[in-house]
């Protein structure tokens, strides 16, 4: 980071009201001088753990596959189980595909076909990332291994996928830079993750297995198909 953000917090509360997880990170031994730098020791530190060469955090699950499909510019349909969270196909719909539904068995992870876009929400396990190409995406919401309460993050092995999302994901800002210095290299979304939400899952990182079942699979979500909006598709 080459310049100090505003001093943290804004709002001056009172220390008994603020969140302690930046606090207690550092007295767990890990070094940060600005806030934002915290989200990139989380991104390393679950890329590591995965398998993958990066990871950008998130504000959820949903926003990262949302952010995967325009990295790509997803067109045409998008095949993905009928049995899942209710989400996944609003994402395809809100990022202008069309759902097909199969009938697959499935735990932990699956694809968003024909694309190389897999929605891992409910596993937790140590070289989890599938590898190649692969855009994979964990969730962080409080049902989750890595309970933060909200949250998501997108490991690739692509560097160039890893910048656009760093740019897209926080409103197209260079985080590297003040406000008023930056140009703004795109047009991007607010869907980052916050400091004080990567310090948490930091925390919870280091203690939690590194092997854990899946949280949920084909058997764990009503079918789909047969619900009436996406029955009555396309919207767009």
């Amino acid at each position: 980071m080459n310049k100090q953000y505003t001093v943290w917090p804004v709002g001056k509360l009172p220390k008994e009201w603020q969140r302690p997880e930046l606090d207690l990170i550092k007295e767990k031994g890990y070094n940060w001088k600005d806030p934002r730098e915290v989200i990139d020791i989380f991104e390393k530190k679950v890329a590591k753990f995965a398998g993958s060469k990066y990871a950008v955090a998130v504000d959820c699950c949903s926003h990262g596959l949302f952010l995967c499909m325009k990295y790509l510019r997803c067109k045409g349909t998008i095949t993905i189980p009928k049995r899942t969270y209710v989400s996944t196909p609003q994402q395809i719909i809100h990022a202008g595909c069309e759902v097909k539904f199969e009938d697959l068995k499935w735990s932990g992870v699956y694809q968003l076909k024909p694309y190389p876009i897999w929605d891992g929400a409910v596993r937790w396990q140590k070289d989890m990332f599938v590898g190649d190409d692969a855009l994979q995406v964990v969730s962080f919401q409080i049902k989750k291994r890595v309970p933060i309460g909200r949250g998501g993050i997108v490991m690739t092995n692509n560097k160039q996928v890893y910048d656009w999302l760093k740019y897209a994901s926080y409103d197209g800002r260079d985080l590297t830079k003040q406000y008023m210095d930056d140009s703004f290299k795109m047009l991007g979304w607010h869907f980052y993750m916050t400091p004080e939400d990567a310090a948490r899952g930091i925390l919870l990182m280091d203690q939690i297995p590194e092997h854990n079942e899946d949280t949920g699979n084909s058997d764990t979500y009503s079918d789909l198909s047969n619900t009436e909006i996406f029955k009555n598709q396309p919207f767009i």
